[in-house]
């Protein structure tokens, strides 16, 4: 019953992101975009609070849906079924974002819910009872049930008293990994029973960033459509253009390749995909959100000044990308990106003179040094590529009689 329902296994057999998934996508898009709007709405730091804790749940949604297509084969009608019912309830948790902590706070909770149990209840079912992955979904069943009860209730309550079950759900979700899913009597599962196709799972991921990028793009733009197109604004949208694509280099480089590779071929790649994906990808998405926020509000007013939280949107975005990116290249190749700490600590020190320059000067500033970065680190592969050459055309002459 279930092997015509999981995608083919074995050496040379690709896994490629299907239609399906692609559409899929296109939620979150949307859940991306009510993000960046519920902050530009409201710049207080109780409202970035509460978009950021939602980012979470959101995306914890996105890459539990991504787990499960990896080992699930989207051409089937069944699996198809599944993940347009899960399409389905993203898009209405997608819709209440804005009024989670207001008036579509029941339909928030209730879409999460039945996104979460509903989606690992359904793959349990579509798997035989003696196939390995039967006990990983039932696991999933059980944890994701047991937080939706506090999901549910929360609700209940008004306004931010709801985080007072919210956030003990989500801890409850987010800890669930680690956690292995332990249940009684069975203990917990290890990441090797997590048997994922690493080239897969790490495509989706860069595509979720795309996701985020494009929602940037597609801000920006409308905001400067809406502002008119002045020499200002076009400026402004040419260094917010600018800013996005230096985002988007940096992430797609010659390591984005090299974490393809080491997921591809890593003896647990389950437990990669938790750490460096699962986990590490969340800041990086976050960081894209705020920067977008930052640009929208440059476009906005760009002779103004910054302060308070759209000075932090504007500093803190490309920071938090950075240190994510760092955080992320150090679990997948186990190296360090100084230079990239580096640029971040430069950000953060422009803080004390950022409310005193306009925030077109100060966004041109972030954008040229996120730009400088980038042609850096693309400089550095082509210098070590030449001087491993000097060095092989030196040892032949050396050796040369």
């Amino acid at each position: 019953m279930n092997a015509c329902h999981l995608r083919p296994r074995g050496d040379g057999i690709a896994q490629p992101i299907t239609t399906v998934e692609l559409f899929f996508d296109l939620v979150y898009v949307f859940a991306v975009t009510q993000l960046s709007h519920m902050i530009l709405g409201d710049l207080t730091v109780a409202e970035v609070g509460r978009a950021t804790f939602l980012l979470l749940i959101a995306w914890w949604a996105w890459i539990y849906t991504t787990w499960m297509a990896n080992w699930f084969d989207p051409t089937s009608p069944a699996v198809r079924a599944v993940l347009t019912g899960v399409m389905l309830a993203s898009l209405l948790m997608a819709a209440a974002l804005p009024g989670a902590f207001g008036e579509d706070g029941a339909l928030f909770a209730i879409s999460y819910v039945a996104l979460q149990v509903g989606r690992n209840a359904a793959a349990a079912i579509l798997l035989g009872r003696d196939h390995r992955l039967r006990d990983v979904f039932e696991r999933l069943v059980v944890w994701s049930a047991a937080s939706g009860v506090m999901w549910l209730v929360g609700a209940a309550l008004p306004g931010d008293r709801r985080l007072l079950l919210w956030i003990p759900a989500a801890v409850l979700d987010l800890c669930a990994p680690y956690a292995g899913y332990w249940l009684p009597r069975r203990g917990s599962a290890v990441t090797t029973d997590w048997d994922i196709d690493g080239g897969h799972f790490t495509d989706r991921c860069q595509g979720f960033i795309i996701i985020a990028l494009g929602e940037s793009i597609v801000v920006t733009g409308a905001t400067a459509a809406n502002a008119g197109l002045t020499a200002t604004v076009v400026l402004c949208l040419g260094i917010a253009f600018v800013e996005t694509a230096a985002l988007w280099w940096l992430y797609f480089g010659a390591v984005a390749e090299r974490s393809r590779e080491v997921m591809s071929t890593a003896e647990d790649p389950g437990r990669l995909a938790r750490d460096a994906y699962t986990y590490l990808h969340a800041p990086i998405v976050a960081g894209i959100i705020a920067t977008a926020v930052g640009d929208d509000l440059l476009i906005a007013d760009p002779g103004g000044a910054l302060h308070g939280v759209g000075l932090a949107m504007v500093l803190g975005g490309p920071v938090l990308f950075l240190v994510g990116e760092s955080l992320f290249r150090l679990r997948v190749t186990g190296a360090a990106n100084a230079k990239r700490l580096a640029v971040a600590a430069l950000v953060v020190l422009l803080a004390p003179v950022g409310s005193q320059v306009s925030a077109l000067a100060l966004s041109a500033t972030v954008a040229a040094l996120l730009s400088a970065l980038a042609v850096w680190e693309l400089r550095t592969p082509a210098v070590h590529h030449r001087l491993l050459e000097l060095r092989h055309v030196q040892s032949q002459q050396e050796g040369t009689p």
